[in-house]
């Protein structure tokens, strides 16, 4: 995995307090869809033969939804979208998402609230596509510290009024002892890390990623939903010192709720060895 540049470790909310922020910045649409993974269906894929329930979900009556997104995901790509869906027997936002390396979610409005109508979820940090579909904003977001309090009618709101021509992104970031894209499971990765020995400081500990992006779907009118993952060694950010300086502000400025949340007690004791140890590690100023 490529170690996450400074630029984009120096975007929100890294190199602001870490603390539970909606984020949200424009883009532009030629900046939608990163790539930078060759065969992204060939990862996918074997998810799909192995757990399928756990990485694929469609609700009755979101197919139109659905072909907008694959639509807009064959335009982005300058790609043909493929064998029709009656030849092809996949959906068409599964046949969408086994072309680019994100994972996509369907939101559609359903009665009062915006829920999951169809998502392909191969790398999601810690729930399953069974978990998330049909679920409204208001139980998916139930987790989080202070959503419904702080966050939850903003985000509606910005589901109802977000431009067709517009695309939103948001970033966020986690320490965790689980090295795979896909992680369903947050309890054994806290096993994981609370098991570890490591010879080094930081260790088996990864830097998990996460870039968001929400735009409108101006046919059939909901909402796409993008995630894409980086997971990075976190002894790899060992090699750019200015790189451990931004994480490290990060990560003392992360409040407690956030860590709690974000289940840091685990790799607590391994980030701060891995801080420690790179603080030693530098030079200290020549005295004349």
């Amino acid at each position: 995995m490529p170690i996450p540049s400074a630029s984009r470790l120096s975007d929100p909310p890294w190199g602001a307090p870490p603390g539970f922020a909606i984020g949200l910045r424009r883009i532009a649409a030629g900046d939608w869809l990163e790539g930078g993974e060759a065969r992204p269906w060939a990862r996918k894929d074997r998810l799909f033969r192995a757990v399928p329930d756990k990485v694929w979900g469609e609700t009755d009556g979101s197919r139109p939804g659905q072909a907008e997104v694959a639509g807009l995901v064959a335009r982005a790509l300058d790609l043909p979208l493929g064998l029709p869906l009656d030849r092809s027997g996949r959906p068409p936002l599964l046949d969408a998402a086994r072309r680019v390396p994100d994972d996509l979610v369907l939101m559609e409005r359903r009665g009062d609230d915006w829920a999951v109508a169809a998502l392909s979820l191969s790398a999601g940090s810690f729930f399953t596509a069974d978990e998330a579909l049909g679920r409204d904003l208001a139980t998916l977001h139930r987790p989080v510290p202070g959503f419904a309090d702080r966050f939850l009618v903003r985000v509606r709101r910005i589901f109802e009024r977000l431009p067709a021509d517009e695309i939103l992104e948001r970033r966020n970031w986690s320490v965790t002892a689980w090295r795979g894209l896909y992680a369903p499971e947050a309890a054994a990765a806290r096993r994981r890390a609370l098991a570890r020995r490591p010879r080094r400081p930081g260790a088996g500990l990864f830097l998990r990623c996460e870039r968001q992006t929400l735009r409108r779907l101006p046919r059939t009118g909901g909402i796409l939903f993008t995630i894409r993952i980086h997971v990075t060694p976190l002894l790899a950010l060992a090699a750019d010192p200015e790189s451990v300086q931004v994480f490290a502000r990060a990560w003392a400025a992360a409040p407690e709720d956030f860590r709690r949340y974000k289940g840091l007690a685990a790799v607590t004791p391994g980030v701060e060895a891995f801080l420690a140890d790179r603080r030693a590690a530098v030079p200290k100023p020549s005295q004349t």
